[in-house]
This record gives C-alpha cells, sequence and structure tokens, in this order.
C-alpha cells in the first residue's frame, strides 16, 4: 500500500498498584507530548471530486489551516490557499474545478437582532486564478451568513449554488437564493418563509419538490410537496413540541422523498417501528424504507441524490447495506480490504468507482485510504494524528454492566498502552455530551491523552443515550442527575469489583452535557470522586433553560421543550430543576473542582461556569476556574483545546496522581 500524499488491606492495595505500574512502566512506550493530542487533526475534511480524479482536503499545521488540492493521477498539487485560523467546517467541490469552502465564526450583529452565535459563511476557491471568492457577496440587502446547507446544482453553463440566506429589508426572509460560483452573486431562487425549515432539491428535474415548515410555538409540523411548476401542496400536517420530522433526499426511483418522521400509525405489530419513510410526490403515500437491519443513517447518491443505502453502528462495526448494485460492490471491497479495521465511508465518486475511507481504533489515531474500484488498489492518504504512532494507541475495550436498577450499560474502557494486566487503575470517568449522543470504539483524543497519562479512563452510554434504541434514550428523560448520574458510578463499581481500577483512586471529566455530570459527581452523587473537571459544563439547570427561552423568537419553543423533558421539569421555570443544579449545592461538594469555559461559547453561556465558581467559593469549597478566550462550545482551537489538556492532566495529577 503507497501513500497517497506525504503528509485485600489498604497498605497491601498500594503496594500492588506500585508493584503493577512499575511492573508495566517498563513495557509502556513513552507518550507522545500532551501537544498531539491538543493539536487539531494534521488532515482532515477529506473529499473526492465528483469524477474521483481530483482530492481536496485541509491540512493543519499548529493553528493554521490550508486547504489542499490534489491531481490523483499524477499525484501533483493542483493549487493551495492559506485558510489562517478560521474554522473550517466543511468542503464541497463545485464540479470538478472549483471547492466551496465553509467556516463559522462567532458573531454578533444587535441591529439586526442577532446575539451572540455561530454563523456560518461560504468561500469558493479557484485553483485556476488561485482566487477565494466569498458567497452571497456584494449581494444589496442580503445578510451574507449561510442559513442551510449548500446544495451544488449542474448547469448547461456549470454550477451554481443554492443556500437559504436573509434579507433584512424583506420582511426578515429567509429565502432561497442561486449563487453564480465565479463571482459569488446570487438571485432569489424560491421565495420562502420564515417558518420553512428545510427543503429537498431534485437534481433531475431541478427542482425543489418538497419543503417542510415548522411553527415553534405550536409544535406544528407540515410537508408540503411540489403541485405544478409553481405551487406546492400540504400532503400532511402532525404536532411535534419536540423532536419535528425532517426531511432527508430523494427515494430510490426519483419520484419520492425520504422523511424521517415518528409514524406509531403505519406500525405493523410483526414488524420494529420504521424511522424513515418514502413519500411519493404524486399522491403523498407513505411507506416505511426497510433494509436488512434498522437503519440508523441513510445514504444518498452523490449525483441524483437518490436513496442508496442504510447503515448503523452494530457490535461496534459500522455495517452498511445497499439498494445499489454499484454501491455495493463499492462497500464489499472496502470490507475485504479493511476486514480488521471497521471503515467508514466518508464520500463517493458520482461513478461509485472511487470512496474515502476512514478508520481509528487500537492502534490506529486515524487514518483516511482511497479505495479505487476500478484499479483494484487501496492507498493510504495520511493519518488525523501523525504524532502519535500506533504502540503509542491505547487499547480499548467494549464493556457491559448492570445499573443498579438491571438495565444494561454498554461502553469503553481504555488503558494506558503498554498495561497488559490491567489491574487497580487510577480511573477517570469521561462523560460524554447531548445528552442524546453516544461514545464509540474509535480514536477519542481526549480520551486517549488522559490514558496515555497512566490512566484507564471509562465512557459509558448512560441511558438517554443515542445508538441503542428509541426505549433507552426515553429512560433518560428527567434523569439529569438522577439515574444517568448513578449510570455513571454504577460503572466505577463494576470497574471494581473486577478489579479492573482502584475505586479510591476515581476523578470525573466532562464536556457540555458531560460537564454537568462532572459537577454532579461531588455535589449530587458524592463518595465516589476524588476531583471533578467540567469543560464548558451547565450548572443551573432552571437558569440554562431560561436563556434558551430569551434566545428564541418565543418562550415556548421547541428547544426548550427539549430540555425540560431530559432534565424532568413540567413547565418553564420550574424550581424543582434546583434539586439538581450543582451551583445550588456547592455547600455538598466533596473533592476539588476545576472549571473550563470558552468565551465565545453560543452553546452553554459561560455565565453556568462563572455561577459555579462564584457558589463553590462562597461555600469556601476548593475551585480552580479557566476561561478560555476566543474558544468557543466545541474546542475547535488548537492553543485552547491544548490549555484545557494541559490543565485538566495537572489538576487531576494533583488530586488523583496515576503513581
Amino acid at each position: 500500500m503507497r501513500p497517497v500524499l506525504v503528509g485485600l488491606s489498604l497498605a497491601m492495595a498500594s503496594h500492588s498498584v506500585v508493584a503493577q505500574s512499575t511492573a508495566d512502566a517498563s513495557a509502556r512506550p513513552a507518550p507522545p507530548p500532551l501537544e498531539a493530542y491538543g493539536a487539531l487533526p494534521s488532515l482532515e475534511l477529506v473529499q473526492l471530486s465528483p469524477s474521483g480524479r481530483r482530492l481536496a482536503f485541509i491540512r493543519v499545521i499548529g493553528e493554521q489551516r490550508r486547504l489542499v488540492l490534489v491531481d490523483l493521477a499524477s499525484q501533483s498539487q493542483l493549487g493551495s490557499v492559506g485558510a489562517g485560523n478560521a474554522k473550517v467546517r466543511d468542503l464541497q467541490w463545485i464540479g470538478e474545478d472549483r471547492v466551496l469552502i465553509t467556516t463559522s465564526e462567532t458573531e454578533s450583529f444587535r441591529n439586526l437582532g442577532i446575539d451572540e452565535t455561530e454563523l456560518a459563511a461560504g468561500q469558493i476557491y479557484d485553483p485556476a486564478t488561485a482566487r477565494i471568492t466569498p458567497v452571497l457577496a456584494n449581494v444589496r440587502g442580503v445578510f451574507p451568513a449561510l442559513l442551510s446547507g449548500v446544495t451544488i446544482v449542474e448547469t448547461a453553463d456549470g454550477h451554481d449554488l443554492l443556500v437559504r440566506a436573509y434579507a433584512p429589508d424583506q420582511a426578515g426572509r429567509i429565502d432561497l437564493y442561486r449563487v453564480n460560483p465565479a463571482n459569488g452573486r446570487a438571485r432569489v431562487a424560491e421565495s420562502m418563509g420564515r417558518e420553512v425549515d428545510d427543503f429537498i432539491f431534485d437534481p433531475t428535474s431541478k427542482k425543489t419538490v418538497a419543503r417542510s415548515e415548522y411553527k415553534s410555538v405550536t409544535g406544528e409540523w407540515d410537508l408540503y410537496l411540489r403541485h405544478g411548476d409553481d405551487a406546492f401542496r400540504r400532503v400532511w400536517r402532525t404536532t411535534a413540541l419536540i423532536d419535528a420530522p425532517y426531511l432527508m433526499g430523494m427515494g430510490m426511483n426519483g419520484d419520492s422523498v425520504i422523511v424521517a418522521a415518528d409514524r406509531p400509525d403505519l406500525d405493523r405489530p410483526d414488524r420494529e417501528s420504521a424511522d424513515f419513510f418514502d413519500v411519493n410526490l404524486e399522491t403523498g403515500a407513505w411507506r416505511p424504507v426497510r433494509f436488512d437491519f434498522q437503519p440508523q443513517s441513510l445514504l444518498f447518491h452523490p449525483r441524483t441524490g437518490r436513496l442508496i443505502g442504510a447503515s448503523r453502528l452494530e457490535n461496534d462495526r459500522q455495517i452498511y447495506a445497499f439498494a445499489d448494485a454499484d454501491a455495493s460492490l463499492l462497500w464489499a471491497q472496502a470490507e475485504a480490504t479493511l476486514a480488521d479495521a471497521s471503515p467508514y465511508f466518508l464520500n463517493w465518486s458520482e461513478d461509485l468507482k472511487h470512496a474515502v475511507l476512514f478508520t481509528s481504533g487500537t492502534g490506529d489515531a486515524g487514518t483516511y485510504y482511497l479505495l479505487n474500484l476500478a484499479d483494484n488498489q487501496l492507498n493510504q492518504i495520511g493519518q488525523a494524528y501523525e504524532a502519535i504512532s500506533p504502540e503509542q494507541v491505547a487499547p480499548v475495550r467494549s464493556i457491559t454492566y448492570a445499573a443498579a436498577d438491571g438495565l444494561q450499560i454498554h461502553g469503553y474502557l481504555t488503558t494506558p498502552p503498554g498495561v497488559t494486566d490491567a489491574a487497580k487503575l487510577p480511573l477517570v470517568v469521561l462523560a460524554h455530551g447531548g445528552p442524546a449522543a453516544r461514545d464509540t470504539v474509535g480514536f477519542d483524543w481526549w480520551a486517549q491523552a488522559i490514558a496515555s497519562r497512566g490512566y484507564a479512563v471509562l465512557q459509558a452510554n448512560f441511558r438517554g443515550s443515542t445508538g441503542y434504541g428509541e426505549a433507552f434514550m426515553e429512560a433518560g428523560y428527567g434523569e439529569w442527575g438522577r439515574k444517568m448520574q448513578t449510570d455513571l458510578s454504577d460503572g466505577v463499581r463494576w470497574l471494581a469489583s473486577q478489579g479492573l481500577i482502584d475505586p479510591s483512586r476515581v476523578c470525573i471529566v466532562g464536556a457540555s452535557y458531560g460537564g454537568y455530570a462532572a459537577l454532579a459527581g461531588p455535589t449530587l452523587d458524592t463518595g465516589v470522586y476524588r476531583c471533578a473537571v467540567s469543560v464548558n459544563g451547565v450548572s443551573d439547570l432552571r437558569r440554562m433553560v431560561e436563556v434558551e427561552a430569551r434566545a428564541g423568537e418565543h418562550r415556548n419553543n421547541e428547544t426548550v421543550r427539549y430540555w425540560n423533558r431530559f432534565m424532568g421539569a413540567e413547565r418553564l421555570g420550574d424550581r424543582s430543576l434546583d434539586e439538581r443544579s450543582p451551583s445550588r449545592l456547592a455547600a455538598q461538594a466533596d473533592a476539588p473542582i476545576l472549571l473550563i469555559h470558552g468565551r465565545d461559547d453560543t452553546v452553554v453561556p459561560l455565565e453556568q461556569s462563572r455561577l459555579m465558581a462564584q457558589a463553590l467559593r462562597r461555600a469556601a469549597k476548593p475551585v480552580e476556574f479557566i476561561e478560555l478566550q476566543g474558544e468557543d462550545h466545541w474546542l475547535s482551537r488548537s492553543d485552547t483545546r491544548l490549555r484545557m489538556l494541559t490543565e485538566t492532566l495537572r489538576f487531576l495529577q494533583a488530586h488523583n496522581p496515576a503513581s
């Protein structure tokens, strides 16, 4: 394979821990510097051109990002342009000759009624002229932010872009604009009211064929299908106060659209409930989308936009099923070639003969591959974390344990590299965010950094996590600070019962919802942890929901209802939330706490960590507080990500030494 780019008593227990650590130390590889983990991935956003003959990707060195375009046949560079420290979120080929770069920035526009938020912008790079052209450039009366995903449209003269944008002078409409990639200028392609929340464009007919509308206050969601040349007709309405349906793409034959929705009226007693439905454009008839397994996500053809397959994570492997013969052949070759690596499809060419694959896990810090079905070749493109060698990647094992009420909890245990017989290890519980999210078996830079310093790391997919069915997620509703929290400490007790960790040497760390879990450990689920680190965490539930109410167009909005359901509140301002708010329980804290928060966080306000710090200081509890200048909710900058890691490991070593 050639690379494509260069690119028993307390005293006895204590003694045994030292002996184990010493024995393992000789076999343990020297860990990389924390910079190797804190740095942004050195290679990311790898994208094939439509023909499969060209490749675009972002190279990252330190804080500087660079877009690189490569001709695969000649192995030559077509072009390169610096993106500086811009937060690059996506790359899309515009035909074979240009690339759309989508970036985001934290901004406020008070005169437009836009408080601090993360706004997306587009720039078009043309390697032939080395020019960068901003999308929606110099379009009078249009705010130059991308308010939808960008659809690339093939035309007789090349390609155009379709994207929604905001025109303050047009009663605040968010219309669909057609953008000329040569100059970034745009014109209205289709008028859309503010309640339109999504649309589907059919590349074959070159028209939008479906749109949806959502009324946040009432929860009414309407599906409209094109009727004639200019009109749309409403074919279905449902009330979804939370978890509204959403549009996905074209159906397999091009005469329908795919909608993700909850339709219990279409359930059959002998079949599992479907999550995705095919809606006929002419009749409006619904039928479930079925594959050999229950899909978690669907896959669409890169040129026609039509449904061709499905995927799900099963037994820690991503599995695929395709209705398209070419796509099936491509997946069969990928699975056979990387049989031990559990590859993910990232993207593919329009003829489905070339694909970019990604693998990560034990011994693999993340590797990109190019599969060429025409030549039956698999070439390595590059690695996400080049400074971390395979032997330095900490092993990850899948575990399952029973929570106190008997619910089976699945998760992952990462142990330090070189530790072949894990016993009595110090532990860090690393709680994921969301909470409607999940951890997977792949390389996790945060867990790996902690494990490299001698800790075992538990990542538990507590109730409320996704990927384990609707009933498992619903089991988390109302369980903030309750069973969602004890699912974590039940994992600690199970690991201790197996002799894998020392229950007297455990800390808890997390970000976002995980940051809340980290704060709830010492304040609600006491007696388990020696320290806690919260990154961008929630500390006052009632206040957090109130902020979401003020931020919405209406106080009664879907976001508020979502948080109230998960947190267990009956209404906005429900004071029962105070009983599970760490900042209101600071006097109960039984372990030192480190708070880290990005000043540009637009998801969890900085105020949440400031409130916690103030409450802990008033209660004379040990606390440290670090604000990250210029950092957002997602730790998008390398320097602040590294500082977070450095401060977290310093704090862990001070309060829960690994040796």
